[in-house]
């Protein structure tokens, strides 16, 4: 693969900027795709031969820091992430947690595109090692997908999970009967402690029981442990 025929896939949900985009990398010999979402990223991923990932942190109702750290994980090809976050606490987490480089908005298109080229000469250079296929998880009846990101209740439906509730119980069931705390989850999550007033955990711990419990008030699967943190304590079973 040359620089010039690379497939590169911008996940941006501002259809401006997508366009804006494709028509200045496909000027500069790029084959192209655009989505607007991680759930349409992850399609094009398990289907075409994609070089290197652009991806927008802000997509609606979405955590652009775990679709890194899936992409990280469960993908081979580079991940540039393209955002309007300048925060410095945003550009440390992003690349602790599996991006090849950070581009703030608004940005120079040359400046972009010099950091693609970089980044593609230097993974051609260095290329990640082969990923074994993703597991599948079971518990009490679901089955919980990690490389479709999907959980299908025990019925076979699938249980609508956001970005941030998947990574919650992923980084639960996979350290499966052990009690974490706030810290280590929120560090699994995102790279970083919880603060003092981050309440960013017990939120989606509510979210996600009452998506995943008989009864969310008495909760069997996620449990608290008082002064410490959370416990996933059902069996586990892994393909």
């Amino acid at each position: 693969m040359s620089l010039r025929q690379a497939h590169l896939l911008v996940v941006d949900d501002d259809a401006e900027v997508a366009a804006l985009l494709k028509r200045y990398l496909s000027a500069q010999g790029f084959q192209v795709s655009t989505v607007g979402n991680g759930q349409h990223m992850l399609a094009v991923l398990a289907t075409d031969a994609i070089d290197l990932v652009l991806l927008d942190l802000g997509l609606p109702g979405e955590d652009g820091l775990e679709l890194t750290r899936h992409l990280h994980e469960h993908w081979r090809g580079p991940v540039i992430i393209v955002t309007g976050r300048g925060d410095s606490v945003d550009r440390i987490v992003g690349l602790e947690v599996g991006a090849d480089d950070y581009v703030t908005k608004p940005f120079e298109l040359r400046e972009l595109l010099a950091r693609i080229r970089s980044v593609l000469r230097r993974t051609a250079e260095h290329p990640r090692q082969a990923m074994s296929r993703p597991a599948v998880y079971r518990f009490a009846g679901y089955r919980l997908e990690l490389d479709s990101r999907t959980l299908l209740a025990p019925s076979g439906d699938a249980v609508p999970l956001t970005s941030g509730e998947f990574g919650l119980l992923r980084v639960l069931v996979t350290h499966a009967n052990r009690v974490l705390s706030r810290d280590e989850l929120m560090n699994h999550l995102y790279g970083r402690d919880s603060g003092p007033y981050d309440r960013a955990v017990d939120v989606q711990i509510g979210r996600l029981r009452r998506k995943i419990e008989p009864d969310p008030a008495s909760p069997v699967l996620i449990k608290s442990v008082r002064g410490a943190g959370y416990i996933f304590s059902d069996t586990v079973r892994q393909e």
